[in-house]
């Protein structure tokens, strides 16, 4: 995405507070509305405070969202996409809605969009490569309508029978391998040995987290010579929630040794925390700043230790500023991947760790600045490669999945 796209809005890069319980698939529940106040309030306090300059009246649109297989609770991705939309409607002056599918499956997703153009939205923001194949059942029977996708990849709209996005949609990729070396370098830099993957499902997104913080991780143990004392023990859950049999997993990990997991796919977190509570051990956080939110709910300072993050909210940000200011040809039928863009302020990038909450003390923020512009300039480059385990000279075991 070209810089200025983001210079408007990138104050809002990560927002992880926490929302509300559910809704139904067309209408949200007012004491939802009650509980995410304070949160939306956060939001819209760090997205721009100036009416877009739009060549068309901002109540042209109706801006809807629509939930993946998660909710706007999960403290990453739903909830992130749910509320930079929601801030954005509102500094903006237009209405906006989500909606949740009745349940998980192309279908149900189709239905809610369908709810969502006949409710009068033409602007759909959706969240995940789930979507793919919504959006390549209606896209071009709705032109009317502006679909902004994110996570969904080329691959995604292939599979979905999709090989040329429409004029009215645009979607956003991320390069997740760069944000999972800066967190798996960063926390053995601070001087973890045994640590710990936890994936949602192997898709692609979720593998290139993985794979970087692998390939971070060797690259800090090699420069401190202490390839021998680091391991990684690396799993994926087969699902983005926690379960009992996902808790027992981790609650073995860090009773064998594990002091920090990196719990990455939407709410899968919850089965790393509750087994690192028990005996004191660590997270890391993905996808938005969780530390915040994680520590809330366990009540544990110091529980979530970074996160690998990407622009979620500024993509969204960024998207419908140009899409209100008449700009939409900047993503028109286009896939966008994003990645860094400054070498001298980490926090315009969008792959990146939080500096507002940086808690590190060995490894410190000058630390990850000198790593992001030596990425940035290209002395240190991360295999995106998703095919294969990376080759390491720390050890990595990996399980089976656990569902």
């Amino acid at each position: 995405m070209k810089k200025k796209l983001f210079a408007v809005l990138m104050a809002a890069t990560m927002v992880a507070s926490l929302a509300a319980c559910g809704s139904t698939e067309t209408e949200t529940a007012t004491t939802e509305v009650a509980e995410t106040e304070t949160a939306t309030e956060q939001t819209s306090e760090t997205t721009a405070t100036e009416e877009v300059a739009a060549t068309t009246e901002s109540s042209d649109f109706k801006i809807a969202m629509i939930t993946d297989s998660g909710d706007i609770t999960d403290m990453s991705f739903n909830q992130t996409t749910y509320e930079a939309s929601k801030a954005f409607a509102d500094a903006n002056g237009a209405d906006f809605q989500y909606y949740k599918p009745t349940e998980d499956s192309n279908e149900a997703r189709i239905a809610s969009f369908n709810n969502a153009v006949a409710d009068g939205y033409n602007v759909i923001v959706v969240p995940g490569y789930l979507f793919a194949d919504m959006i390549a059942n209606v896209a071009e029977a709705n032109p009317e309508v502006t679909i902004i996708a994110l996570d969904c990849s080329q691959g995604d709209f292939e599979g979905a029978g999709m090989t040329t996005l429409p004029a009215n949609v645009c979607s956003f990729t991320y390069q997740e391998e760069l944000a999972g070396y800066m967190a798996g370098y960063a926390v053995v830099k601070e001087g973890y040995k045994k640590l710990g993957f936890l994936g949602g499902m192997a898709v692609p997104a979720v593998i290139r987290y993985g794979y970087g913080f692998v390939q971070g991780a060797d690259a800090a143990a090699t420069e401190l010579g202490n390839s021998s004392e680091v391991e990684v023990n690396y799993v994926y859950g087969g699902q983005f929630y926690g379960d009992e049999a996902i808790t027992a997993t981790m609650d073995t990990w860090y009773s064998n040794g594990t002091e920090i997991v990196f719990a990455c796919g939407g709410g899968i977190f919850t089965s790393a925390c509750e087994a690192a509570v028990k005996v004191g051990g660590k997270v890391v956080g993905v996808d938005v700043d969780q530390s915040g939110t994680i520590e809330a709910q366990y009540n544990v300072e110091g529980l979530c230790v970074t996160s690998a993050m990407k622009g979620l909210a500024a993509t969204v940000n960024s998207t419908l500023t140009d899409l209100f200011a008449g700009n939409w040809d900047a993503h028109s039928g286009k896939i966008e991947n994003l990645g860094l863009v400054s070498a001298d302020d980490p926090s315009l990038n969008y792959v990146q760790l939080p500096t507002d909450t940086w808690t590190m003390k060995t490894f410190t923020v000058d630390d990850y600045k000198a790593l992001v512009a030596s990425m940035y300039d290209g002395y240190v480059t991360v295999d995106s490669n998703i095919e294969a385990m990376p080759t390491t000279a720390i050890k990595v075991t990996t399980f089976d999945n656990i569902h």
